[in-house]
């Protein structure tokens, strides 16, 4: 049985599939690319073209109307079984070499049809021209213009200013449609040094600025005031003030100005004025901008033509201008052509309209070729924008174009004429039912395809005809209302010259579902129980599904709501239960729905009787019975005004559990019920009013109905295998209540499919399972499962269709072959295996690798993404259906081409003696080919960050170390090495280096020297201060997802904290206790594993020029002259208190307070932290850890207490100070030379 949407479904999918697979078919165009193509060149390019027909077309491409060789060009690929072309720029080739116009042609052995011509050009996003822009000088209220002059972009740019009306009223400044700022009455606040005009270009998404305009506006009625005091009182500048000017237009600037626009598109006029003006327009048109100083109309068609005046006026005078617009249009289809199918000897016609102005010329084609060059046919004639077929004859296919085109543009549309000659045949599938409810119109599908068209007439027992049915000319029967009586087999005859076709479909009118005891309004006390009933009717062969609503949602989700099979009971009632409850009862053809309102009500302080509970029923007696009936009697106890609820108990199959059977109302005291075979029923009453239900009654005595045949037979009846050789038959069993009698078994019935007649039965008992043995592979079974018991048969149960098992596919997918596309991509081919070789449902190809790829079925190519750069692969392919896989093909060898390597593994930089440097490296971890060296590059790095001239060396792929010598002491280095194959150069490795002189080790960084190859890689791992707390960041080129920033207090023995890393590069700390140092490492891991933990570590030291500050012995000497002083100043105030003098002044002369003593030039004091330190080097990236620069001399050991440092341990983690900058910090920022003491505190 298929409802009316599958059939829809499966008609379209079988229809297509004979018109597509069976019928010859031309060309046709299906997708294309854009006319007007721009692309962006840091991409492939791809231009589209698909097409379908029958055979499948082939395609060719010309460019500039020169045929395109695809083979003569290996950056050009065109897609498999598809005209699509992928231009690969990805390798440094220049976009604008493959420019032009292309055309793509798709034909096969009925014709050619073409796509438009595509008009390639890349974006383009120039920059401005180098210019100098003078500052203007402008008088308040004047008018002033700023222009913009944007480069000419592909795109054209959107052009904008950045922040120009922060001062003046918006009113007063407007940007006209060319980009130009206008000020209609410039004031002094306007005044700024840093007006530009931007240009964006949306398709690169690049933004170009031009060079910052300086304005500034004099207020000459303040200078007016000022001279004239001096003057006597003379105005020396009397133009009439701002606000008592005539209004004028600044732009345009002439009275009558005229335009020209495109049916289709925007349309933007502009009129601007002084804003002490009042704009007006003449039309009420689409939309005003700018503050009516722009009109724009969307969608231009020719109504829009005419004239459009913009007024300007104050108490002054007005003045207008006059806008005439001119609408034309590019050619647009009136009628586009259509396809046409004819038979031998038809006749038919392809129209070609189109309008547009100027009117635009008809042009004809024949398979890509102009019509008056196309063979000779008599049986086509051409008439202006019309082709006329007469008398065609079979092999008259092709595909026609027309060519519709003025100044302004064209159309081109593909229509195929087909001539073909098939007899009938009917589409519909065959035997369909057709299920509908009475009373409602009935449609059956007749759909058929035949050359010359089919007739369709409908039989059901005899030739159907007469009002009471419609035929449409699709085939369709329609009945306008269904009635029992049209049940039953119709035939439809498909019939043409060339034979007929025939097909047989079933209809079937079911009873309408109804709801016969709907749920009624119900008031009931809180905390109460109250019971909804929603008892229904409908057809015996549809299944219904109960579902109940509370204001059109869901039920709650609470245990205090319980449905059951015709009602709904509600526990203990609050106030959030009042509302709308719906009851709904859904087949699958139709529904029906009521609703009920329930009130939840507060008890009153002096009950009335009214709301007390009901008295329980009681002297139940069962009278008149019969086989499927009984009468029930009983005396109510207390009414208080209640209605009485019929409970049953089935003691045979749910003894203890009581079930709804019907609702009585108050007036009356007895019930015929409809009972169910085999049944031993018990009967009880509960009263029920306002308040809530009584207590159940005494059960009724026992009464057992007799045994009979089943009255419904298992659902959910399902065929299918789990051998190759076996069918397994499945069925929800019958619940004790629907086997309506003892010795309930099943039967299970199945034939094969349009090959076998007669069904194979067999009857079980007390399963839902049958496995029948021995069936052929993978075919269709018809299977039925009917119940029967002691006392007879159900009812005729319908069919199923259920197919056998599966077994391995037979055959290999053959003619593998590997098609590498770059170093890490390839693309594997294969043919399909035969459908015979299937033997079950084809579920997709697998492709074994090192890991397994997986495509669809009707797939017969994949990519292999992520392979590794120089290495040999061996690849097999099988195909799998729901049992498994088949054999495999044979193994397909094929090496991937070499790539860019991988960083060398560790880069490190050491002293080697006083004026040198030694650089030592590993082999990258990834080589992706053969070694054929390194690239070595280096530069200085200045105070200010700034970066030197940059030299390069290429070194041999054997060689690890190098050694620079001649460097100039106590200076900065960075350097960078990458390996190179013969494509080129891989990621580089930065570091930073000073030169020393001493005992140090000098500056040595390593990135996880110790991590095997397979770990993460971590480089330029820094720190900074920020108003949000201590921002870490890094770099990272490794393959583990999860990264972490680890953190703890310096020198304790606390356990490290974890911050989590949402995919960045940076982190910032927060909460860090001030004035504390920490240390803090960055952490890869892979699962619970630490792949690579500390990205970078380092060892600084002290500058190795003679500074007598950072001596001991001098430390100590001031240590001692400390001392000395602090003891002779407490001698010194002792000796005050007791009234003696102590010569101060003398001791002071003698000796001198070293803290105060001017300090050579040439020594090194101390770095202090200060913002400056975070300045990043010029052209590179740079951590943003703090720097140490020099200060002035008298600086004293005391200062330094709080310095910010940071600084590198052994272990790979590093440890910044998290401070706050003091005042002295601040006032002794410094522009001098680095000292070697600034790498203590700097990252790389």
């Amino acid at each position: 049985v298929i409802t009316h949407a599958a059939i829809k479904c499966s008609f379209s999918f079988y229809i297509l599939f004979l018109l597509n697979m069976i019928l010859p078919q031309p060309p046709t165009i299906t997708h294309q690319s854009p006319k007007d193509f721009i692309i962006d060149p840091r991409e492939n390019i791809v231009i589209h073209c698909e097409a379908k027909g029958k055979p499948h077309p082939s395609f060719s491409w010309t460019r500039n109307g020169m045929h395109l060789d695809i083979d003569e060009d290996p950056k050009v690929l065109m897609k498999p079984r598809s005209g699509t072309l992928v231009l690969d720029i990805s390798g440094g080739e220049r976009a604008e070499e493959y420019e032009g116009v292309y055309q793509c042609s798709a034909h096969n052995e009925l014709g050619t049809a073409v796509s438009n011509s595509i008009i390639l050009r890349q974006s383009r996003s120039p920059l401005w021209s180098k210019e100098r822009i003078s500052p203007i000088i402008a008088q308040k209220g004047q008018s002033l213009i700023l222009h913009c002059r944007p480069p000419a972009g592909l795109p054209p740019p959107i052009i904008f200013w950045m922040d120009n009306s922060k001062s003046n009223s918006i009113v007063c400044v407007s940007q006209a449609l060319n980009g130009d700022l206008y000020f209609s009455n410039i004031l002094p606040e306007d005044s700024r040094s840093d007006y530009i005009c931007y240009a964006r270009f949306p398709h690169t998404q690049t933004i170009q600025q031009k060079q910052p305009i300086s304005v500034r506006v004099l207020d000459m009625d303040s200078l007016n005031d000022t001279l004239a005091d001096y003057f006597n009182h003379t105005d020396l500048f009397s133009d009439k003030p701002v606000d008592e000017r005539e209004p004028v237009f600044m732009v345009p600037s002439e009275s009558v100005s005229s335009t020209v626009v495109l049916r289709g598109e925007i349309l933007e006029m502009e009129c601007i004025g002084l804003c002490l003006a009042v704009m007006s327009l003449m039309f009420p048109f689409t939309s005003f901008l700018n503050f009516s100083k722009t009109l724009r109309i969307t969608d231009v068609s020719e109504a829009d033509a005419g004239e459009y005046r913009c007024i300007a006026n104050n108490h002054h005078g007005s003045v207008h201008h006059t806008i005439r617009v001119t609408v034309n249009a590019a050619p647009y289809w009136i009628s586009a052509p259509r396809n046409l199918v004819l038979a031998p000897r038809e006749m038919g016609i392809i129209t070609c309209r189109a309008a547009g102005h100027p009117k635009p010329s008809i042009r004809w084609l024949m398979n890509g070729l102009p019509i008056e060059n196309a063979p000779r046919d008599p049986s086509r004639s051409v008439e202006g924008d019309t082709l006329i077929f007469s008398e065609v004859q079979t092999g008259s296919s092709a595909v026609y174009q027309c060519n519709a085109s003025n100044e302004y543009g064209y159309l081109l549309s593909n229509a195929f004429v087909n001539v073909l000659a098939e007899p009938p045949r009917v589409l519909t599938l065959p035997n369909t039912v057709y299920q509908v409810i009475m009373s409602k119109p009935a449609l059956l599908e007749c759909v058929t395809f035949g050359s010359p068209l089919p007739t369709i007439t409908w039989f059901k027992d005899s030739m159907l005809e007469g009002n009471a049915y419609v035929f449409h000319e699709n085939g369709t029967l329609e009945i306008h209302k269904s009635h029992p009586s049209n049940s039953g087999k119709y035939t439809c005859v498909a019939r043409n010259s060339l034979g007929l076709s025939e097909n047989h479909v079933y209809l079937e009118v079911k009873e309408p579902t109804r709801i016969l005891r709907p749920p009624e309004y119900r008031e009931v006390q809180r905390s109460r129980d109250v019971v909804f009933e929603c008892k229904a009717k409908h057809d015996p062969s549809l299944v219904p599904t109960m579902t109940w609503l509370k204001d059109d949602g869901e039920l709650p989700d609470d245990e205090r709501f319980r449905v059951d099979s015709d009602s709904l009971t509600i526990t203990d009632v609050t106030e959030s239960d009042a509302g709308t409850y719906t009851c709904i009862i859904n087949t699958t053809l139709d529904q029906d729905s009521a609703s009920a309102q329930l009130t939840v009500v507060e008890a009153l302080p002096t009950p009335a009787v009214i709301y007390e509970q009901p008295g329980a029923p009681t002297d139940l007696e069962l009278t008149d019975l019969v086989a499927r009936s009984v009468q029930l009697t009983w005396t109510p106890g207390e009414e208080h005004n209640s209605q009485f609820l019929i409970q049953y108990e089935d003691a045979l199959h749910q003894s203890g559990v009581w079930h709804n059977l019907t609702e009585v109302p108050g007036t009356k005291t007895t019930a015929h019920l409809k009972l169910s075979p085999y049944v031993h029923y018990s009967f009880r009453v509960l009263a029920l009013n306002n308040v809530g239900f009584s207590r159940p009654s005494m059960p009724s005595r026992q009464y057992r109905t007799s045994p009979a045949a089943p009255d419904e037979n298992p659902t959910e009846v399902k065929g299918h295998g789990t051998e190759h050789n076996n069918l397994v038959i499945t069925w929800k069993p019958l619940t004790p209540q629907q086997a309506n009698g003892p010795g309930l078994q099943y039967k299970v019935m199945w034939r094969q499919q349009a090959i076998e007649t007669y069904w194979t039965s067999v009857s079980v008992a007390n399963v839902s399972k049958f496995v029948v043995s021995g069936t052929p592979t993978f075919v269709p079974y018809e299977v039925m499962v009917q119940a029967l018991n002691d006392y007879g048969p159900g009812p005729k149960p319908g069919a199923v269709i259920g197919y056998s098992g599966e077994d391995f596919p037979s055959a290999a997918p053959g003619d593998v072959r590997v098609l590498l596309l770059n170093s890490t991509l390839a693309e594997v081919r294969w043919s399909p295996v035969p459908l015979e070789s299937v033997r079950g449902r084809l579920q997709g190809y697998k492709v074994q690798l090192s890991s397994h790829h997986i495509f669809s079925p009707n797939k017969t190519s994949g990519k292999l993404p992520d392979l590794l750069p120089y290495s040999i692969y061996s690849l097999r392919v099988t195909a799998f259906n729901g049992r498994g896989e088949g054999p495999t093909s044979a193994a397909q060898r094929f090496e991937t081409p070499e790539g860019v390597p991988s960083a060398p593994s560790f880069f490190k930089v050491s002293t080697f003696d006083l004026d040198s440097l030694m650089l030592e490296w590993g082999p990258p971890y990834e080589r992706n080919g053969r070694l054929t060296g390194y690239t070595f590059k280096y530069q200085t790095v200045n105070s200010k960050n700034d970066l030197g001239l940059l030299e390069e060396l290429d070194l041999p792929s054997n060689q690890s170390s190098f050694t620079l010598h001649n460097l100039p002491h106590s200076t900065r280095y960075k350097f960078y090495i990458s390996a190179r194959t013969q494509r080129g150069a891989g990621p580089m490795l930065t570091e930073e280096a000073v030169t020393v002189r001493g005992h140090c080790d000098g500056l040595m960084m390593s990135l996880c020297l110790s991590v095997p190859p397979v770990a993460p890689a971590f480089g330029n791992v820094s720190s900074s201060m920020s108003k949000d707390g201590a921002l870490i960041s890094w770099e990272y080129w490794g393959t583990k997802k999860l990264l972490y920033v680890e953190y703890i207090i310096d020198k304790s023995d606390e356990d490290w904290h974890k911050e989590k890393v949402n995919g960045s590069q940076f982190h910032v700390l927060k909460g860090l206790k001030k004035g504390l140092a920490y240390k803090v490492r960055v952490v890869a891991r892979e699962s619970t594993r630490v792949s690579c933990s500390s990205s970078s570590s380092s060892s600084a030291m002290v500058s190795p020029q003679v500074d007598i500050a950072t001596q001991g012995w001098f430390i100590g000497l001031m240590s001692a002259i400390a001392l000395l002083i602090l003891i002779l100043l407490i001698i010194c105030f002792i000796k005050r208190n007791k009234g003696g003098k102590y010569p101060v002044k003398e001791k002071e002369d003698a000796h001198g307070d070293p803290e105060i003593q001017p300090m050579k030039e040439d020594d090194i004091t101390f770095g202090e932290y200060s913002d400056e330190d975070h300045k990043p080097l010029k052209g590179s990236r740079t951590p943003s850890s703090g720097t140490v620069k020099r200060d002035g001399s008298d600086d004293s050991l005391v200062d330094y207490g709080d310095s910010g440092d940071t600084e590198f341990n052994e272990d790979g983690s590093f440890i910044g100070q998290y401070s706050g900058r003091s005042d002295r910090d601040a006032r002794h920022d410094s522009s001098e030379p680095p000292s070697p003491v600034n790498a203590m505190n700097s990252f790389v």
